[in-house]
């Protein structure tokens, strides 16, 4: 796995060749509170960068997941539909949502890394 990357909608990507994992930030479960509800797209999705690819449900709100980087989805975490508590539990592993083959790389250029993301949200407080 590859350093993960970070937009302002608060998703993480990590790479495996041409395969992006992605899920939320630790930042954003913490403002959801406890996540009850994960609704995952069907796999054979295209996404482009930006689009609203996933929602997830907290006893707090219900929030948009947008897609970092255009692809195809080829898998979702099955195992959020009975655990969506993974979510909160281990936002940057088990809890991931999607796994997509990226369309264009070069969307990869525009996500912040570990650093530019934890400056990012210092700035939100």
């Amino acid at each position: 796995m590859s350093e993960m990357k970070f937009s302002e909608e608060h998703e993480w990507i990590s790479l495996d060749g041409d395969i992006a994992t992605i899920g939320i930030t630790d930042y954003a479960q913490e403002q959801l509170g406890d996540v009850v509800y994960v609704e995952l797209p069907q796999v054979g999705k295209q996404v482009k960068s930006g689009d609203d690819m996933a929602v997830v449900e907290s006893v707090k709100a219900a929030s948009e997941v947008y897609a970092p980087v255009s692809g195809e989805v080829t898998a979702v975490n099955e195992a959020l539909s009975d655990a969506p508590d993974a979510v909160n539990s281990d936002a940057l592993g088990a809890g991931w949502f999607v796994k997509i083959r990226l369309s264009d790389p070069s969307e990869l250029d525009k996500l912040m890394d570990q650093a530019a993301y934890a400056a990012f949200i210092a700035g939100l407080g």
